[in-house]
């Protein structure tokens, strides 16, 4: 039974190596940050709530400090989409390709993606330094705190993407981080 299911499994094999076990590790612990970054948004934003409507004293840094969260929870969880293909993709065109030629429109692809993550790295590190002396008025830390989710999500796409190159050239797969 087990010999036919295997028969059955045509999908290529999944990517192996180095840079695939830190990217999933990488992956991983960027959802995991995500996540505990969106639970810190709806603390902070209840205590926000309760602070104005119950103790009638709002707070003033909550709104701060959850509009820096946004940035970090959605940038680390975009790059993290960018490994585990869970970006909307138009794929109609593709299929109809060739095989071969199908596989060169997935490296083109993640090379475009590629070059947009080392853009958006590179860019954040140009404007996080041009504001670092500045500081956020209600939470006393440099406004170059707001860049660093762009920084890291930067490099985070590019590794991906250079993960996904590979993996298409080898003719294999890369597996998911949740799987």
């Amino acid at each position: 039974m087990d010999i036919e299911l295997q028969a059955m499994d045509v999908s290529p094999p999944h990517a192996a190596g180095w840079l695939t076990r830190m990217n999933a590790v990488l992956a991983k612990t960027g959802m995991y940050v995500a996540i505990i970054g969106l639970m810190m948004i709806v603390c902070v934003v209840f205590y926000q709530v309760f602070g104005r409507y119950v103790l009638n004293n709002s707070p003033t840094w909550a709104e701060s400090l959850a509009i820096v969260l946004v940035l970090y929870v959605t940038l680390i969880g975009a790059a993290v989409g960018v490994r585990d293909a869970g970006h909307i993709g138009l794929e109609s065109l593709l299929v109809m390709l060739s095989d071969s030629a199908r596989r060169k429109m997935d490296v083109l692809i993640y090379g475009l993606v590629g070059i947009f993550g080392a853009c958006m790295a590179y860019n954040g590190w140009v404007l996080g330094s041009s504001v670092a002396s500045y500081t956020i008025p209600n939470l006393h830390v440099s406004e170059a705190v707001r860049y660093v989710p762009l920084v890291l999500s930067g490099v985070l796409i590019v590794l991906f993407s250079i993960e996904h190159i590979v993996a298409i050239l080898r003719g294999e797969e890369v597996k998911p981080s949740w799987n």
